[in-house]
């Protein structure tokens, strides 16, 4: 089972139905506690190993910028040399950086939703393991409580069949998946006659530069 699968099934699931069927239900409620902290383990270790995607992302992009600012630089290098040809080339290589940063800033802004919405089921599954807790606490107590009363008086009868409903939240079912855009490109070859032209505007335009 998957990590989102248990984790559902955690958040939707009735502490206090489940505990009603108990035949016992101190048993079962470590036992809840005890699932709830594996899956929390679980999606802690899944939201530190995108946090280190992130950041690995983040470093590329920095890569692909150096790289969109040094083939700029090469362009108006090789106009001031009279390389026309270095220079067209040096623009192509200009473009795909350019790219190569808009693919990274895609992906980084996917992944940082994809974080917030893992720190958000951590947050969650928190607050259902501290229920849990607390009625295991509550449960204990009473138990405590009734044992304490049948030694101090005979007639002294626990109540065992009180319910746990004082605590239990609802909480909205969350969509940890994140819709992916699709961008539709026009066609191939229009779409190469259309940067051979930028990039000759943009050559243009350097060579006004350079004979100023």
């Amino acid at each position: 089972m998957s990590i989102f699968s248990r984790f559902m099934d955690i958040v939707n699931s009735n502490i206090n139905a489940i505990l009603d069927k108990a035949e016992d239900p101190e048993k079962m409620l470590r036992l809840m506690i005890q699932e709830m902290e594996d899956t929390l383990i679980e999606l802690k270790s899944n939201c530190a190993g995108r946090m280190a995607e992130e950041i690995k992302l983040e470093r590329k992009k920095k890569e692909a910028e150096n790289a969109f600012s040094r083939w700029s630089s090469r362009a108006m290098l090789a106009l001031e040399k009279k390389r026309e040809d270095l220079a067209r080339e040096a623009l192509v290589e200009k473009r795909k950086a350019k790219g190569e940063i808009d693919r990274i800033n895609l992906l980084l802004e996917q992944m940082k939703a994809t974080i917030e919405e893992t720190k958000k089921e951590i947050e969650t599954l928190e607050e259902k393991m501290q229920s849990a807790k607390s009625k295991l606490r509550i449960l204990r107590e009473k138990q405590e409580r009734a044992e304490n009363e049948r030694k101090s008086s005979r007639t002294g009868t626990a109540d065992f069949d009180q319910r746990f409903s004082d605590m239990e939240e609802k909480i909205d079912r969350m969509n940890a998946e994140n819709e992916m855009r699709r961008r539709t490109s026009a066609d191939e070859k229009f779409q190469k006659m259309e940067e051979d032209e930028e990039i000759e505007k943009e050559l243009e335009e350097l060579k006004k530069k350079v004979e100023r």
